[in-house]
């Protein structure tokens, strides 16, 4: 009789979620240059207010207002306040105490993922050349793993990414930048969407916009089913790189809908739901000013990024701040982190790999340490 209660509390506790083992998936998605400020306060009045960068402001503020910043974060990203608060972690506040910054000396993008991917910062990476990226990623060395082999996949708005990941070395599925889906057997919607990103403008020459990049993931996501996904967007760095505050808001906005999205469509399949854990983080910051706001980068970058404007002589302060939220089987429920230690751009791969009960130093013991105090699983 003893052992009979044994097995069926076993079971009540599978059933809620808490199962012995690790989730079998991971997701990480990353939003390009979305500020913390943004993610924790909503809006920015200053920007909002700003002809220079804005249009429609009283219709943004109808949209995203409210009386206090956590009615503008709710009103801005839902799906980040609504269930990865209410179910996960959220790290960055720098208002409550909690900080994540990255390590690398440049504090712009391709530094930022190799970054985020590697677990290293790479000096030597020191532009957004599209230059194959010279260190392995987490995702190239786990597509050699046991298990995990034509399991991992890519997706990004930036067309570099193919660079980062080094498909030419790892062999990794990539599409990014303006490919279609090519994988065998594609959906009816996979087909529509080839057809309809060969017809709609792109604002830039290498960015493609983000419900693109979302939809080949879901896409591929249905059809492959991986292990683990990594998905970047993004609209909201060069909306604010055009200094298009209303854009910017926009497209974050649109990024929550489109990760909500993903994290249901993950809910409601059964080789997910309840074993896919979420990752999602910036690859930089950007300024804390109206002038500065635009743009992002170390004193060391900003000696030729922006050689002769005094005012960033220094760098652009702030952008070197990052944020970071969670949630699944495997993330501790602690919502938003006050008063926390400081963490770093160098420990998600680490983190990633955790969830995964992959011991992060057979990867690389140099990299950062994962974020013990956040996850609930670990290798030994």
């Amino acid at each position: 009789m003893k052992n009979y209660f044994g097995v069926v509390a076993g079971l009540l506790l599978l059933g809620f979620g808490l199962a012995a083992n690790a989730a079998d998936n991971l997701v990480l998605v990353t939003l390009d240059g979305l500020r913390w400020q943004e993610l924790f306060r909503g809006y920015d009045e200053a920007l909002l207010n700003d002809e220079n960068y804005t249009e429609q402001a009283e219709a943004l503020a109808a949209r995203f207002g409210g009386a206090s910043n956590s009615v503008r974060r709710e009103k801005l990203m839902p799906f980040i306040w609504q269930q990865v608060a209410a179910n996960g972690v959220l790290v960055g506040n720098r208002d409550a105490g909690s900080a994540m910054a990255v390590t690398n000396p440049w504090w712009f993008s391709y530094p930022g993922y190799n970054e985020i991917l590697t677990g290293l910062a790479d000096p030597g990476i020191d532009s957004n050349a599209a230059t194959p990226n010279p260190n392995v990623t987490f995702l190239e060395w786990l597509n050699q793993q046991p298990g995990y082999n034509n399991s991992v996949a890519a997706f990004g708005s930036w067309d570099v990414f193919p660079a980062i990941l080094n498909v030419g070395r790892s062999r990794l599925p990539v599409n990014a930048g303006f490919m279609p889906a090519a994988w065998p057997e594609l959906s009816e919607r996979a087909e529509a969407l080839n057809e309809l990103q060969a017809q709609t403008p792109s604002p830039w020459h290498n960015v493609r916009l983000d419900a693109f990049t979302m939809g080949f993931a879901k896409e591929y996501l249905l059809a492959k089913q991986p292990k683990v996904l990594f998905v970047s967007l993004g609209e909201t760095d060069d909306f604010a790189h055009d200094k298009e505050y209303h854009q910017y808001l926009n497209s974050a906005h649109r990024a929550d809908t489109l990760i909500a999205d993903l994290w249901q469509t993950l809910q409601s399949l059964p080789g997910y739901r309840n074993n896919t854990n979420l990752i999602i983080s910036v690859d930089h910051g950007r300024g804390y000013t109206p002038s500065g706001w635009p743009h992002h980068a170390s004193a060391r970058a900003a000696t030729t990024m922006f050689k002769g404007v005094d005012e960033f002589k220094a760098g652009i302060v702030g952008s070197d701040q990052i944020w970071l939220a969670a949630i699944g089987p495997d993330i501790k429920a602690l919502g938003e982190l006050h008063n926390s230690p400081a963490y770093f751009q160098n420990q998600i791969a680490a983190t990633a790999l955790r969830l995964l009960e992959q011991n992060p130093e057979q990867f690389n013991p140099a990299i950062g340490k994962p974020l013990t105090a956040l996850v609930a699983v670990g290798a030994d």
